[in-house]
């Protein structure tokens, strides 16, 4: 095998910007133990008896569409959408179980975040997560789902940005500010 083809595999999936991780949102939810957590998905929030079923850590390796090297860590969050005659679960035992998990499977607290969300009927959806707010004593997270992307255009994307800045003092329009 040449040299050229015998290559590393390194961290190179950045966050995407709409992404959160499983420290910013334990971060927020330290600020609010007691209130109720509600995720929000498919324009509905999860029933009151939802469970955390797994959370899973992944480090993943594989070649994008462009034949490049990827990897990253991945967090998974399995979400069981039930209802069971309790309440929403608050923001403490959520963060509980991830400590939990913490202890016994360590995970990257700096690792993209996808939540596996079924209602145990239909098939496991994917997800990411936005930041949370409060909204009427509660803590609200927006569930989106999580799209594929082509990473090649995605980082020659991110570049021509950096290349042109899009607000720089200019006397014709600036069609990407906004």
């Amino acid at each position: 095998m040449p040299a050229s083809d015998n290559r590393e595999f390194e961290p190179s999936i950045p966050l995407d910007a709409e992404d959160i991780t499983i420290a910013a949102l334990l971060d927020f939810l330290a600020g609010h133990k007691d209130k109720p957590l509600v995720f929000f998905y498919d324009g509905r929030p999860v029933q009151p008896g939802y469970h955390v079923t797994e959370v899973k850590a992944g480090q993943f390796a594989a070649l994008d569409c462009g034949a490049n090297p990827e990897s990253w860590s991945e967090i998974f969050v399995q979400l069981w959408d039930v209802n069971e005659d309790r309440t929403h679960m608050p923001a403490g035992k959520f963060s509980a179980i991830i400590r939990k998990v913490t202890e016994h499977v360590g995970l990257d607290h700096a690792a993209r975040l996808t939540f596996e969300v079924s209602d145990g009927v239909r098939p496991m959806q994917l997800y990411r997560s936005a930041l949370p707010q409060t909204v009427d004593g509660a803590v609200h997270v927006e569930l989106s789902p999580r799209p594929a992307s082509c990473k090649p255009r995605d980082r020659w994307l991110a570049e021509e940005k950096k290349a042109k800045p899009c607000c720089a003092p200019s006397t014709g329009p600036q069609p990407c500010c906004g």
